[in-house]
C-alpha cells in the first residue's frame, strides 16, 4: 500500500496468478529487447521507442499486481497512452490512423471504466477487490444496500457492464475489437508481440476480476461472458482466414484466443450457478493466456525477422520467404502446432480443458433441465451442443490459417525473388536475436509434454485468483476422449484450408485478399457516429436553442427596449414643454435630463440594428455551418485534439452522473 498518491493511494497485492504474469512480462519484455536492438538499429527515433517501451513495461505490472480496482485503473490509463507512441511510431498516414483507432478505443473505454468505479464505489464504499466481491455477493443474494440510484442490483449490473466495457477494450473482445488488426501491421513487430501477448492481458485481468468475483455464480452474466466469447473467437478466426497480410492475420488471431479465454471465464461462472466447481473452465481459461502470451510472442518475432530483411507483409510478397532457413521455420512451427492445439504442444491442453468445460456444462444441462440465464424457455443442450461445435470450428480455423501461413512462407516458392530469399539464409537474423527467439519457442512444445508437472502446477498457483480453491477433476489430456475433440479441429482446419484457401480449380500460388470492408465496424459504425452522429445532433440542439430560445429573448428585450424609449421621448417632451413654460428655462438639470434622454435613445436605437444586423448574418453563418463541420473533422482527425475531444465526451457524462447523484441526495 502506498498512501496519499491520487487521493485514495494505491493498492498493490503479489499472489501466484500475479507471480505468474509478472514472470510472463519479465519473460516478454526481455525476449522482445533483445529482438528490438537488431530490429530497431535503422530506425533513428530509437530512444523514443524504448522510454515507452520500458514505460508501458512498468504501467503493465502495475496493472497485474494491482489490489483495487482504483490502482487498476491507475496503471490501466498510463499503459493505454504510453503504448500508443508504439502504434504511432512511424508516423506515416495509416499509422496516425490506426493510432487514432487505438486511442479512441482506449479514451472511451478508460471513461466507461471511470463511470463503473463511481457506482461501484456508491455501492461498496471501497474498490478493493475482495470487498467489492463481499458487497456485490450481498447484493446479488438480495441484502438491502443503499445506493445513488436507489435499486442495488441494477447499480451492480450497470457498474460491471461499464466495467466490461473498458476492460473487454483493451482485451480486444467483441465489438471493441477493431483496435487490434489496425495496430498490429503498424506498429513495429516486438511491440507487437508485446501487445497483442500482454496488453490484451491486462483487460483480460481485469474482466476476470469482474466476472469470477463480483458475479462469481450469477448465471446471466456467465451466458453474457461466453456469448461475447463465442462471437469474439469465431470472428476473429473467420477475418484470420480470409486476411493476406502475415501481422494482420496474427492480429485477428488474437481477437479469436481472446475469444477462447472469455469463454473459458463465461463457463467457469456459468459451472458455479450449477453446483459445479468450475474447476475446469478456470484453469483452462489461465493456461490458454499463459499460452496465447506464448505463442503470439513467438510467432510476432518471427513475422519480425520477415519483415526487417524485406519491410514487406503481404504473402504474395513474401512467399518462400523461409525456404532454407531451418531455424526460422523450426521456431515458426512451434509457434503455429501450440495455437493449433496439437496435441504435445502447450496449446492442446488449455484447449482441451476449456472444451472439457463446454462439455461438462452441457451434460449439468442435460441431466438437470437447466435453462441458461437469458435464454430460458429455449432448448438449452442444443444452444450449448452448438456453442461445442462452434468452438470446435475455430479451432479448426484456427489450424487453417495457421497452415496457410506455414505453407506460404516455408513450403511455396517465389515466382520471381526465390533466389534473392534464398541467399539471405545466412545473415537475415544475428545471433542474439536467434537466441533469445528459441528461448520462448522451447518452452511451447517443453510445456505441452509436461503437462501434468509443469502446466497443472501454473494452474495450481493461479487459480485462486479466480476465486477457484481447487477441483475435483483429474485429466486424462491423452485420452482417446480428449484427442478426438482435437483431432476434430485438426480436420475442419485441413478441410477449410483445402477448401476455403486452396480452392480446387484456381490457377496459380497467388493470394487473394478476401478481407470484407463491410465487417469493419470502425468505419460502419463508429466513426460515422463519433465524427457525424453526434456532432449533427449537437449542431441541430445548438441551432433549435439559437433560433427560438436566444430570437424569442432578443425579441422581448427589443419590446421592452422600444416601451422605455417611449416613455423617456415622453418624459423628455414633458420637460421641455415645461421648461419653455418657466421662467427659468436655463435649469441645468433639465438640459442634462434631455441630452440623456437623447443619448438613451441613440443607444437603444443602434442596439436595434446590430441585432438586426446579426439575424442577416446568422442566415449567412448557417450556409458556412457545413463547410466549416467538415474543416474542423478533418482537422481534428489530423490531431491529437481527437483524443481530448473524446476525454471531453467521457467527462460531460462523468459530470452529468455526479449532478444525478447530487440530485438524488
Amino acid at each position: 500500500m502506498i498512501p496519499g498518491i491520487c487521493g485514495q493511494g494505491l493498492s498493490f497485492q503479489a499472489d501466484g496468478f500475479r507471480l505468474i504474469y509478472l514472470a510472463i512480462a519479465v519473460l516478454m519484455w526481455g525476449v522482445s529487447g533483445v529482438f528490438s536492438r537488431e530490429y530497431m538499429a535503422h530506425y533513428e527515433k530509437k530512444g523514443r521507442y524504448y522510454l515507452f517501451f520500458w514505460a508501458t513495461f512498468l504501467a503493465t505490472a502495475g496493472v497485474f499486481l494491482s489490489a483495487d480496482f482504483y490502482t487498476t485503473f491507475i496503471f490501466f490509463e498510463i499503459m493505454s497512452f504510453t503504448s500508443y507512441v508504439w502504434v504511432a511510431f512511424d508516423e506515416k498516414k495509416e499509422s496516425l490512423r490506426a493510432a487514432q483507432t487505438y486511442l479512441a478505443v482506449a479514451v472511451i473505454g478508460g471513461m466507461a471504466m471511470l463511470m463503473g468505479l463511481f457506482l461501484l464505489y456508491d455501492l461498496c464504499h471501497s474498490l478493493a477487490f475482495d470487498q467489492v466481491a463481499e458487497t456485490a455477493g450481498e447484493i446479488l443474494s438480495g441484502a438491502p444496500v443503499s445506493c445513488a440510484l436507489g435499486l442495488p442490483g441494477r447499480q451492480l449490473y450497470v457498474a460491471g457492464g461499464l466495467l466490461l466495457f473498458g476492460f473487454g477494450a483493451k482485451a480486444g473482445c467483441f465489438p471493441l475489437h477493431i483496435w487490434l488488426p489496425k495496430a498490429h501491421p503498424v506498429a513495429p513487430a516486438p511491440a507487437s508481440a508485446l501487445l497483442s501477448g500482454i496488453l490484451t492481458k491486462a483487460g483480460v485481468f481485469g474482466v476476470i476480476v469482474v466476472s469470477c468475483r463480483m458475479f462469481a455464480a450469477d448465471s446471466s452474466w456467465g451466458l453474457g461472458i461466453v456469448l461475447l466469447g463465442l462471437v469474439t473467437m469465431f470472428l476473429g478466426a473467420f477475418l484470420a482466414l480470409f486476411s493476406i497480410n502475415l501481422k494482420r492475420i496474427l492480429a485477428c488471431s488474437s481477437v479469436s484466443q481472446i475469444g477462447f479465454i472469455m469463454t473459458g471465464i463465461g463457463m467457469s461462472v456459468l459451472l458455479r450457478a450449477a453446483g459445479e466447481d468450475g474447476g475446469l473452465a478456470v484453469r483452462g481459461a489461465l493456461l490458454h493466456m499463459v499460452n496465447h502470451s506464448l505463442f503470439k510472442l513467438v510467432l510476432f518475432l518471427c513475422a519480425a525477422a520477415v519483415f526487417m530483411n524485406l519491410h514487406q507483409l503481404d504473402l504474395n510478397d513474401i512467399q518462400g520467404f523461409g525456404r532454407k532457413k531451418p531455424f526460422l521455420m523450426f521456431c515458426f512451427l512451434m509457434g503455429a502446432l501450440g495455437i493449433g492445439g496439437m496435441p504435445l504442444w502447450s496449446g492442446y491442453v488449455s484447449k482441451t480443458l476449456l472444451h472439457e468445460s463446454i462439455v461438462e456444462y452441457t451434460n449439468a444441462v442435460s441431466a438437470g433441465g437447466m435453462a441458461s440465464g437469458i435464454i430460458r424457455g429455449v432448448d438449452s443442450w442444443g444452444f450449448w451442443k452448438g456453442a461445442e461445435w462452434i468452438f470446435l470450428v475455430s479451432g479448426g480455423m484456427t489450424v487453417a490459417y495457421m497452415l496457410k501461413l506455414f505453407v506460404a512462407l516455408f513450403v511455396e516458392r517465389h515466382s520471381v525473388r526465390q533466389a534473392e530469399f534464398d541467399a539471405m539464409s545466412a545473415e537475415y537474423m544475428k545471433t542474439s536475436s536467434k537466441l533469445a527467439l528459441a528461448a520462448a519457442a522451447v518452452l511451447l512444445p517443453l510445456l505441452g509434454m509436461t503437462a501434468h508437472k509443469s502446466m497443472d502446477l501454473l494452474a495450481d498457483m493461479g487459480q485462486a485468483f479466480f476465486g477457484q480453491a481447487g477441483h475435483r477433476h483429474t485429466i486424462a489430456y491423452f485420452s482417446l476422449e480428449n484427442l478426438k475433440g482435437a483431432g476434430i479441429s485438426i480436420g475442419i482446419g485441413v478441410l477449410l484450408y483445402l477448401v476455403a484457401v486452396r480452392r480446387p480449380g484456381t490457377s496459380g500460388r497467388r493470394y487473394t485478399d478476401r478481407w470484407l470492408p463491410w465487417l469493419d465496424l470502425e468505419n460502419l459504425l463508429y466513426r460515422p457516429l463519433l465524427q457525424v452522429v453526434l456532432p449533427g445532433i449537437g449542431g441541430a440542439v445548438c441551432c433549435f436553442l439559437d433560433r427560438y430560445l436566444v430570437s424569442s429573448v432578443v425579441a422581448v428585450f427589443l419590446s421592452v427596449s422600444a416601451v422605455v424609449c417611449r416613455a423617456m421621448d415622453q418624459m423628455a417632451d414633458f420637460v421641455i414643454r415645461t421648461a419653455r413654460r418657466s421662467t427659468h428655462s436655463q435649469i441645468p438639470w433639465v438640459a442634462d435630463s434631455v441630452r440623456c434622454g437623447r443619448a438613451t435613445d441613440g443607444s437603444f436605437s443602434a442596439f436595434g440594428k446590430g441585432i438586426s444586423e446579426r439575424k442577416r448574418k446568422m442566415s449567412e453563418k448557417a450556409a458556412c455551418m457545413k463547410r466549416q463541420l467538415q474543416r474542423n473533422g478533418r482537422l481534428v482527425e489530423e490531431s491529437f485534439s481527437f483524443g481530448l475531444m473524446l476525454f471531453a465526451i467521457g467527462l460531460c457524462l462523468t459530470l452529468g452522473y455526479l449532478l444525478l447523484v447530487f440530485v438524488r441526495q
